[in-house]
């Protein structure tokens, strides 16, 4: 159990997060097009998994659409926005901002996530919802870096979370990160990376 707050006033989550090191839990969660969704389904790839209690609120809006631009520096890898939505809410959110660089996954049938990731809320007017957290996987699918925010109205330590996503990328040799815009391109691109290597 860890503790977290809400508006200053304690409350608490349902365990830990995965720690620094291990293997992240599999999970089976829900695309916009009601697809189911798993670790699998990302397999080889660097992942960075911005989970939050629901995209209808003003710092879960804004922690999709800061981590949606910023990802496009990476490749080979994918963000995954979390969340107990249901599809309809994620895809509404995704059509009317323009998200696209991001993969929305619900809960809606398997509540598992939450729990082996430690993030179910047990209490308060939360109680149920996912706490705010970001995880990075690298592309062994090895927890690479975790934050659980202090408390659910801040949003998440984005350069902190985006620095850990470098560091892994750069420990690789398949060309996962670029400081240079004409080498960026989405997390869905199979194209070569322009130094002739494929990734």
């Amino acid at each position: 159990m860890a503790q977290i707050k809400f508006k200053g006033n304690p409350i608490n989550t349902c365990g830990e997060l995965p720690k620094v090191g291990t293997k992240a839990p599999d999970f089976l969660l829900t695309r916009t097009d009601l697809s189911d969704f798993s670790l699998a389904d990302v397999a080889g790839k660097m992942v960075l998994m911005n989970i939050f209690p629901s995209i209808d609120t003003s710092v879960c809006s804004m922690s999709v659409r800061t981590f949606n631009t910023r990802i496009t520096q990476f490749f080979k890898t994918v963000l995954l926005s979390i969340s107990l939505d249901l599809p309809f809410a994620h895809k509404r959110f995704c059509e009317t901002e323009g998200i696209e660089n991001a993969i929305s996954a619900s809960e809606l049938r398997n509540r598992k996530f939450g729990d082996d990731y430690g993030l179910r809320i047990t209490d308060g007017p939360l109680a149920g919802l996912l706490a705010r957290a970001v995880i990075v996987l690298d592309e062994a699918g090895t927890v690479r870096y975790t934050q659980l925010v202090p408390d659910i109205a801040q949003e998440p330590d984005y350069e902190e979370a985006l620095n850990a996503l470098k560091t892994a990328a750069t420990e690789t040799d398949s060309c996962t990160y670029t400081e240079t815009a004409e080498h960026a391109r989405t997390f869905s691109s199979d194209e070569p990376c322009d130094d002739g290597r494929s990734g």
